[in-house]
């Protein structure tokens, strides 16, 4: 055995429960105190922090399920950042895992666990050291530097906490804890801008000349004031939440359904479902985890002189790549006439980055988790079930499947992109990408617990499913 695999047998890792199936209350159970512990770290602020550069990057830190200036600031991006390495890795041949099989699988998950701890450990670093959460400027030299290693220290913290939560969704609970933390940040930042009465320095909005963050309210307020080109982009931002929400429910419905037969029951048989969006909101998560980390590295690196990737002002990026991987807001440009030849082009730009890499990340994860047509035939061969008219044979199965996935694929990846730009685009009450994936991330949560629902209630279906 080598060094190499020595070391990923004894990294420490989350207990896999004893039973091979979970009861729905035990998965719900936790699920429930994993989110409640991922809110609870991210209201715990980081001891010693002087300055927090990276606060005014809300919208990055909710797509990489983060809380800048707590104990989380890392979020899932280290994870995210490992899965991406890895897949292009593999994808370009020049690191080769046998998916196909469970040791090549475990392989393939242990280096990527190893490789999400290397980013914990160097984007900790990376944060302090460049000045993304620093220590006071007040300290002297010598306490400056105990107090980065303070802080280093505590996001490594916060970043193996998260990455094993993550390990505690996969094993004990609903769907992953990545999808889980991305949803939970947004959720809870489309609540607030919707509904909250307070003002963006914390006061009620009632009676003051600042307007509400609740984007109801300032609706009313404008209403009522006499203010129809506010009222106007309030409700353009309701509406387009509710229609970027109606469009992901729509596509996730959407499906193709192959009819299998049980060879040994005559007369009976099932629909075996393959979704229009096959690989469901994966690669927009990595294309908006990748485009979140090409900001903040951008950021960091501008504050020391070099802004290899770009320039901001303020929040805002204004030069270099940066500035064309940031979506216009469409919408509020037209409704106050600032629409431009300039803001067409950077919308086409940052489309199509976001359906070509939807594109890529899709097809690199269906060859990577087990859902391309080799893998979905044994499976299918396994539950006893087969194409009816054609003998019970997985290279049978395997080739009418291929005719399907590779396509679903593509297509699902190209819709996915496209869906998730044109919803940044239209600026909604959170990131459009975020509400897009909160979207999917809780349709395919209700699926996966009504089904376990329907198991407990009747358990012979087990077999039927595969679980």
């Amino acid at each position: 055995m080598s060094f190499l695999d020595n070391i990923l047998n004894n990294l420490p890792e989350v207990k896999s429960p004893e039973q091979k199936k979970l009861s729905f209350k035990e998965k719900f159970k936790w699920t429930m105190i994993t989110l409640v512990a991922f809110f609870i770290l991210g209201v715990v602020p980081l001891f010693g922090l002087g300055q927090n550069a990276l606060q005014q990057f809300e919208q990055l830190s909710i797509i990489l399920g983060a809380s800048f200036g707590s104990i989380i600031s890392l979020g899932i991006g280290p994870i995210v950042t490992a899965s991406i390495v890895l897949q292009l890795l593999n994808g370009s041949g020049i690191v080769k895992f046998d998916t196909t099989t469970p040791e090549g699988r475990k392989r393939f998950q242990g280096i990527q666990k190893l490789l999400a701890v290397f980013f914990i450990i160097f984007e900790s670093a990376i944060f302090v050291l460049l000045g993304g959460l620093a220590p006071s400027l007040l300290l002297s030299p010598t306490e400056f530097r105990i107090v980065q290693l303070i802080l280093i220290s505590q996001l490594f913290l916060g970043g193996i906490l998260i990455l094993f939560m993550d390990e505690v969704i996969s094993k004990w609970g609903f769907g992953s804890g990545v999808s889980l933390f991305i949803a939970a940040g947004v959720s809870s930042q489309i609540f607030l801008r919707a509904f909250s009465p307070l003002t963006a320095t914390g006061l009620l909005a009632f009676g003051t000349t600042q307007a509400p963050v609740g984007q109801l309210w300032v609706f009313i307020r404008s209403l009522v004031s006499g203010n129809p080109l506010g009222a106007i982009l309030a409700l353009s931002t309701i509406l387009a939440t509710i229609l970027i929400f109606l469009i992901a429910v729509y596509g996730q419905s959407m499906k193709i359904e192959i009819p299998l037969s049980f060879g040994r029951v005559r007369g009976y048989g099932i629909r075996w479902p393959l979704n229009f969006l096959y690989t469901s909101n994966i690669p927009v998560i990595l294309i908006a985890a990748l485009i979140a980390n090409i900001q903040l590295w951008a950021r960091l690196l501008e504050s020391k002189g070099y802004p290899i990737l770009g320039t901001f002002a303020g929040s805002q990026p204004v030069s270099g790549l940066v500035s064309w991987l940031f979506p216009p807001n469409l919408v509020q440009a037209i409704i106050t006439g600032g629409f431009s030849l300039d803001l067409i082009s950077k919308s086409l730009i940052y489309m199509l980055f976001f359906i070509l890499g939807s594109i890529m990340f899709s097809i690199f994860w269906v060859q990577t988790s087990g859902m391309d047509a080799e893998s979905q035939a044994r499976q299918i061969m396994s539950s006893g079930l087969q194409v009816p008219g054609f003998r019970r044979d997985p290279r049978v199965i395997e080739q009418i499947l291929t005719r399907y996935i590779f396509p679903l694929t593509v297509m699902g990846g190209a819709t996915i992109g496209l869906l998730a730009a044109s919803a940044d685009l239209l600026g909604a009450l959170s990131q459009g990408t975020g509400i897009l994936l909160t979207v999917m991330i809780v349709y395919r949560l209700y699926q996966e617990i009504a089904q376990q629902h329907m198991v407990d209630m009747h358990p012979m279906l087990r077999k039927v499913m595969g679980k």
